[in-house]
C-alpha cells in the first residue's frame, strides 16, 4: 500500500491497537496474538496498529516488533497494518526497516527516547526516520516529543511520505493550529488515552478519526460510538459514555499504566489469552478485574 493509499484509507475510519500477547514467562505468544488480530479484522476497522503504545512497543525489542508486525500482517487479511516505531534515531531507523521487511503498510512514529529537545532536534529526528523508509509515516505528538505547527509544516514539505499526525497532548489550541496550517496535506488522528472521552471536542477542530483501545475487546460498541460521532448523534454518544466509558475510566485511573493493563484484562475477560503486561507495567488485581467484568456485562460486553 502506497503512503497516499494508506492516508486515504485511515482518514475516515476507526483505528485500533491490538495488545501484544505474552506467555506467562513474558515471551511472545504469537499464535494467540495472530488469532486476536484475525478476529478484530472481521470488524470494520480502517487499520490496525501492531506493536503500538497499547501493544507495549516500549517493552519490545526491535526484532520482537518485527515479529509482531509480521504476525499481524499475516492475520489481518485486507486490513492495513501500521507498525510502531520509536526510540533514538538510529534505533527508530532500524525498527522502520525491520517493520517494512515484515510487511507493514505504514509506521506510527512514537516519541524519541527520554530527552526534551528543541524543535530542530525533533525535525531532524523525524526527517531521518522518514528518509529511511518508503512507508507512510504518522507522527505521534505526545510526552517529550511535541512538534509545533511550524515544525510539522517543515516536515510535510521535506517528507512526501509523512502522511499523518496523531495527537496525544490534548492541547486543542496546538491541534487546531496544525489542522489549519496543514489542511488536507495530512490525515489527523486522535490519540488520547480512551479517546472516546475527547472525540466530540476534537472532531470539531479537524481530527476526523481516532484510535480506540476498547475495540480490542468490545469492537461492536466501539464502532457504535464511532458511527454516532460521524452522524453527530449526541444522544447515542451520551448513552455509551454514561453506561461504559465514564465508569471504565474510573477503573483505569486507579494506577498509572492501567491504560494498557485494563485493555489486556478486557481481552482476557472475553476468553482470549493476551497474558500479562511486561514490567514496568502492572496487571489489574482480582477485584479490579471483577469490576471490569461487571461493567462489561452491564454495558452489553
Amino acid at each position: 500500500m502506497s503512503p497516499q493509499e494508506l492516508k486515504v484509507r485511515i482518514s475516515a475510519g476507526l483505528l485500533s491497537f491490538p495488545v501484544t500477547h505474552f506467555n506467562d514467562d513474558l515471551s511472545l505468544n504469537l499464535d494467540s496474538y495472530g488469532s486476536h488480530v484475525n478476529w478484530l479484522s472481521g470488524f470494520d476497522a480502517a487499520a490496525l496498529f501492531a506493536a503500538g503504545g497499547t501493544g507495549e512497543m516500549f517493552s519490545l525489542t526491535p526484532q520482537e516488533i518485527a515479529d509482531v508486525t509480521r504476525t499481524a500482517k499475516e492475520a489481518s487479511g485486507p486490513v492495513p497494518i501500521i507498525a510502531g516505531c520509536g526510540y533514538g534515531t538510529a534505533l527508530a531507523k532500524d525498527i522502520a526497516q525491520r517493520a517494512g521487511a515484515a510487511g507493514a503498510d505504514g509506521l506510527l512514529l512514537l516519541p524519541h527516547y527520554l530527552m526534551n529537545v528543541p524543535q530542530e532536534g525533533i525535525y531532524q529526528h523525524v526527517k531521518a526516520v522518514c528518509d529511511s523508509t518508503g512507508l507512510g509515516v504518522i507522527l505521534y505528538n505526545r510526552a517529550n516529543s511535541v512538534a509545533t505547527a511550524d515544525t510539522i509544516g517543515r516536515l510535510a514539505d521535506a517528507c512526501p511520505n509523512l502522511i499523518g499526525f496523531k495527537d496525544g497532548t490534548g492541547k486543542t489550541d496546538l491541534v487546531r493550529h496544525i489542522t489549519a496550517k496543514l489542511g488536507d496535506r495530512l490525515c489527523y488522528i486522535g490519540g488520547m488515552p480512551t479517546h472516546e472521552l475527547y472525540a466530540q471536542g476534537f472532531n470539531g477542530i479537524g481530527l476526523t478519526t481516532y484510535s480506540s483501545a476498547v475495540f480490542n475487546f468490545m469492537p461492536e460498541m466501539a464502532l457504535r460510538f464511532y458511527k454516532a460521532l460521524r452522524a453527530n448523534d449526541e444522544a447515542a454518544m451520551a448513552r455509551i459514555l454514561d453506561r461504559f466509558f465514564f465508569p471504565f475510566v474510573e477503573i483505569r485511573d486507579r494506577q498509572p499504566g492501567y491504560a494498557v493493563s485494563i485493555i489486556k484484562a478486557g481481552v482476557e475477560l472475553i476468553g482470549r489469552t493476551p497474558g500479562p503486561v511486561r514490567p514496568p507495567l502492572t496487571n489489574l488485581d482480582a477485584e479490579e478485574k471483577e469490576m471490569l467484568r461487571a461493567l462489561m456485562d452491564s454495558a452489553g460486553g
